[in-house]
């Protein structure tokens, strides 16, 4: 029986490889890879001939028992179109497969843009929590983050080019202007770090065409955890009293709170003195 093989691969410049992984592509009885044509220019590059099998994520399920046969003849090797297998890539299913069948699963250290963007993003955190990619909807999207809002932990994700200004508006809208870092394209010729804050990069990318893989790292709360919303309240309260129009006080006590705008506009109408019959 061979052993499962997860090789991480360069996320941009393809120098970034291991001795090892070089090694163990070449040895390996097939490959499988998330993009054929992707691999292909990898495995030119070092002169690696091991036949290659695609498996990604439409496929997965209908190639595993082919998969699990080509363990019994040898070695088979894993990898995606770029870093890690299995983190925001097809391979999973496929790792907890072979190992319910008592195939030895070998991974590789590697390449991965979440390490190298929290590296580059130098924004103090006890640490950080990696969210892959938030839903594609708006409103799944803000409640996610409504979730992890008072995390001490940077959080980090990967978005595509096209929904990239609208997670930055959700993520401004729902923890506040946090200290943030945009990293595009990480190693490859054209790499980009927009430092900032979420309004700030927000503002950056929305004068331009974004393109190529990009990874966020947004801080973390800036307080543990603590409910706010009585205090909160009060403050909306005593502004009201004191005349102070809707736009100005709730825009106060998100700056005081770091709570979201929808949050402190449904406190304010909460706090509504009740009308007459």
């Amino acid at each position: 029986m061979g052993r499962l093989v997860v090789v991480p691969t360069p996320i941009g410049n393809l120098e970034d490889i291991t001795l090892r992984a070089i090694r163990e592509l070449r040895d390996a009885t097939v490959i499988l890879a998330e993009d054929t044509r992707r691999t292909r220019t990898l495995l030119l590059r070092y002169d690696i001939h091991t036949p290659l099998l695609s498996y990604h994520q439409h496929n997965k399920r209908a190639r595993l028992g082919r998969i699990l046969s080509a363990l019994e003849d040898g070695d088979v090797a894993l990898v995606s179109d770029a870093g890690m297998p299995s983190i925001s890539d097809p391979g999973f299913e496929l790792i907890t497969a072979a190992l319910d069948a008592g195939v030895e699963v070998d991974v590789l250290p590697g390449p991965s843009a979440v390490t190298t963007a929290v590296v580059a993003a130098a924004i103090p955190a006890p640490g950080f929590v990696f969210l892959g990619f938030l839903p594609r909807r708006s409103g799944d999207r803000r409640a996610c983050l409504e979730r992890l809002k008072s995390l001490e932990y940077a959080l980090v994700l990967f978005e595509a080019p096209h929904r990239l200004v609208h997670t930055l508006r959700d993520a401004l809208e729902v923890l506040g202007d946090r200290p943030a870092v945009a990293a595009r394209e990480l190693t490859k010729l054209h790499q980009q770090v927009v430092r900032g804050t979420l309004a700030g990069i927000q503002e950056a990318f929305s004068n331009s065409d974004p393109r190529g893989e990009i990874t966020l790292v947004i801080g973390g709360a800036s307080e543990p955890a603590r409910d706010e919303t009585d205090e909160a309240r009060r403050e909306l309260i005593t502004r009201r009293a004191a005349g102070e129009d809707s736009r100005t006080a709730v825009a106060a006590v998100i700056q005081r709170f770091g709570i979201s705008r929808n949050a402190a506009y449904r406190l304010w109408l909460e706090t509504a003195p009740p009308t007459g019959p």
